[in-house]
């Protein structure tokens, strides 16, 4: 079959100088040259964007509308091109619901699993639980106290948008009085007019009864006719007490616990059936931070010590705050000159926790007037996070969160879910268990799970999806991320990979992709994984286009394009195309000439001394094992190892946070740590990240170094 080629003419996007060339199709191609040169220009602002345009010119007029315009780049004609695909590192999802587990759609995969092969466990007791029969119902109820009053409610709709005119006009002909909807009881005599695009649920009133004896034959009868309605579930709504549920399917009968049916939305923490009640499925909570709030706890109340909002004037006379502080310094018998360390338990905890309703005198005058108040002081952390409630400001609510930090959601332990989703399990672990294993450690559990031969045969297409995509994962070197990692705390790179695996499991074809620099933070032990899978995803029938500088990938290149030959106005050509060893035999390549080893990057023959040392002593966040770490200043130092070895967690949350908090006086949490000896030496740290450095359209390099000198 002759060779196919997209065949670009008369290209002048940004600093690309009319060129025209022939990239083949179906092959692995780099993008090469210098910083600047036009790489990304002709890949992703032609290319790419060409591909897009042409793509939703196909859609009818009525698609469109909703997609908006896409400028025509700068060029004259694109011949051969696929439906292309972009893969950068600037669209990772920063939304704290999304997880690696999600993006990927292994956790999708893995809540239909646990729906349908997951054992059920009571959430009190931990025993596993099965289904329960009208008889064991019956008892349960009659074992309530004498004269209790209830009512038996019929679940026919549960969390579902619809006005639902059928199902209540139903209800009405079979004779039934009496709805709850969305916890309200109407009767079904009167005009009942739901919003449709709200999810409800309604449930029929079945029976009322008061618990006594001699009503067991009714009883049953009612729990019968409730089933019917409901396909096995019941909710008896109990007077002056909490509703109890129950289920043909599953209920503990020591607990006397009922659970719903087991669904896949019920592992779902973005939707309110498995979603954690307390944290709404984040699995943490904003909260602030005593550390925060008294950042230098040598100083005294009088010397600012309280650095919250609404407390750094307590320092002054004439504000009621210190009005508050001086009442209860005089109650409590404490100074305000001493300073917050040296406060007893008891002084800390009323400062802190408040007087636990006790009320103290406060004498005020200032400008608001003159009087004494009797005030039970709410304390520091109550008072704020009042403040932060109330407050319509978002600058302030933005200020007073530079105060709070993140803890696990006290309910669910960090898990996002409910208790009942958490109490599933499939080989002896539950969802969140399963999800906060490595990626390698996963697949190895998949590789030993036993199964019964009924769960074998329910589940075997679940499983072979869910290790094909887990199997993706560890070809791009991100064997050891976990499925319950949040994107928004991946590098560019790893969201990139990430992406790159899904595509793979999608198992397109004929379709050009283009990646922006893959191997960018991937340890050269992993470069080999990287490369198979790109050659992987043209030997499927796809065009892989990749901007790159790595010297292993284009090795292994069937094509390599060398823009340049300088950068900016200086760049903007096709200096060569070909292998690399074309390209390396080109006079007028850079790329081609420290390929060959004609140029090289010299090493130093003299290294510089350091002028001190910076010690880390007892370094443990996240994988860290309690390590001591010494760097050199005055030089250049290069902390590196493999992926996900602890490097980002020893400089960035440990060195940086701990130096940012005591030199610049920023509000951080630094990560564990004993000690950090040798900050004497230093008067300032700078953080510079792969972060936008903004995207206001009036910066410019002369307006933003400015701001930096």
């Amino acid at each position: 079959m002759p060779k196919q080629y997209i065949k670009i003419r008369g290209a002048n996007e940004h600093n690309l100088k009319n060129i025209s060339l022939e990239i083949p199709r179906n092959e692995l191609v780099v993008l090469t040259g210098l910083s600047g040169s036009g790489k990304s220009s002709l890949a992703f602002d032609t290319i790419y964007a060409e591909g897009q345009r042409r793509y939703m010119e196909s859609l009818s007029s009525y698609a469109r509308q909703f997609l908006g315009q896409m400028e025509k780049p700068d060029v004259e004609s694109i011949e051969g091109l696929s439906p292309a695909i972009s893969i950068d590192q600037k669209s990772t999802n920063r939304n704290p619901r999304s997880t690696v587990g999600t993006v990927t759609e292994i956790y999708d995969y893995m809540r239909l699993l646990y729906a349908r092969i997951g054992i059920p466990h009571c959430p009190k007791c931990g025993k596993e639980i099965k289904k329960q029969t009208v008889d064991q119902m019956v008892d349960q109820i009659m074992a309530m106290p004498e004269r209790t009053k209830l009512q038996l409610l019929a679940p026919v709709v549960r969390g579902r948008k619809g006005e639902h005119v059928k199902v209540l006009e139903q209800a009405r002909k079979s004779g039934y009085v009496r709805v709850r909807i969305d916890g309200s009881l109407y009767e079904l005599s009167e005009e009942i007019k739901l919003d449709k695009n709200i999810k409800h649920n309604i449930e029929i009133v079945v029976d009322r009864l008061i618990v006594r004896e001699g009503i067991e034959k009714r009883l049953t009868d009612s729990i019968e006719t409730v089933m019917n309605l409901s396909d096995g579930l019941m909710i008896v709504d109990v007077t002056d007490g909490e509703p109890v549920n129950f289920s043909q399917n599953f209920a503990c009968p020591d607990c006397g616990i009922s659970v719903d049916e087991v669904e896949p939305r019920s592992f779902s923490f973005n939707n309110p059936f498995g979603a954690c009640p307390d944290c709404f499925g984040l699995g943490y909570k904003m909260e602030f931070d005593e550390e925060l709030m008294i950042p230098d706890k040598s100083l005294s109340i009088n010397q600012g010590a309280i650095a919250v909002l609404g407390w750094q004037s307590c320092a002054e006379k004439g504000s009621f705050t210190r009005a508050i502080l001086d009442a209860l310094a005089e109650e409590y018998h404490f100074d305000l000159d001493t300073p917050f360390e040296q406060y007893s338990p008891e002084v800390h905890d009323v400062l802190i926790y408040g007087t636990k309703g006790r009320e103290v005198k406060v004498h005020y005058k200032g400008q608001r007037g003159e009087g004494v108040y009797d005030v039970a002081f709410e304390g520091l952390i109550a008072n704020v996070n009042r403040r932060y409630r109330e407050t319509f400001s978002d600058t302030m609510k933005a200020e007073y969160e530079t105060f709070m930090h993140i803890t696990p959601c006290a309910t669910c332990k960090g898990q996002r879910l409910k208790k009942s989703a958490l109490a599933v399990t499939v080989g002896g672990k539950n969802i969140y268990e399963a999800t906060n294993m490595s990626i390698v450690a996963y697949r190895e559990f998949l590789d030993s799970l036993t199964l019964t031969p009924m769960q074998e045969a329910i589940g075997a297409q679940i499983l072979k999806e869910i290790r094909a995509r887990v199997s993706f994962l560890i070809n791009v070197g991100l064997d050891y991320l976990s499925l319950s990692r949040a994107t928004g705390t991946l590098s560019g790179g790893e969201a990139q990979r990430i992406r790159l695996a899904t595509q793979i499991g999608s198992g397109l074809v004929g379709v050009a992709y283009i990646l922006d620099e893959p191997s960018i933070g991937l340890h050269q032990r992993d470069n080999d994984k990287l490369l198979s899978t790109l050659l992987h995803l043209r030997d499927l029938g796809n065009s892989v286009l990749v901007v790159e500088h790595d010297e292993d990938t284009m090795r292994a290149a069937d094509c390599i394009v060398d823009i340049g030959p300088g950068a900016g106005e200086h760049g903007g050509e096709v200096v060569a195309i070909g292998t690399a060893e074309e390209i390396m035999a080109c006079e007028r390549s850079i790329t081609g000439a420290y390929l060959s080893g004609r140029k090289v990057i010299p090493v130093p023959s003299e290294r510089r001394k350091p002028t001190g040392w910076l010690t880390v002593r007892g370094a443990a966040e996240n994988n860290l094992k309690n390590i001591d770490v010494k760097f050199p200043l005055g030089v250049m130092t290069c902390v590196t190892g493999v992926s996900g070895s602890g490097k980002s967690s020893l400089v960035n949350e440990i060195l940086y946070k701990t130096l940012a908090k005591k030199l610049n006086r920023a509000r951080t949490i630094p990560g564990k740590y004993r000690s950090i000896e040798g900050v004497e030496q230093l008067d300032k740290i700078i953080a510079i990240d792969q972060s936008p450095i903004g995207r206001t359209p009036r910066s410019n390099p002369a307006t933003y170094t400015a701001r930096l000198i």
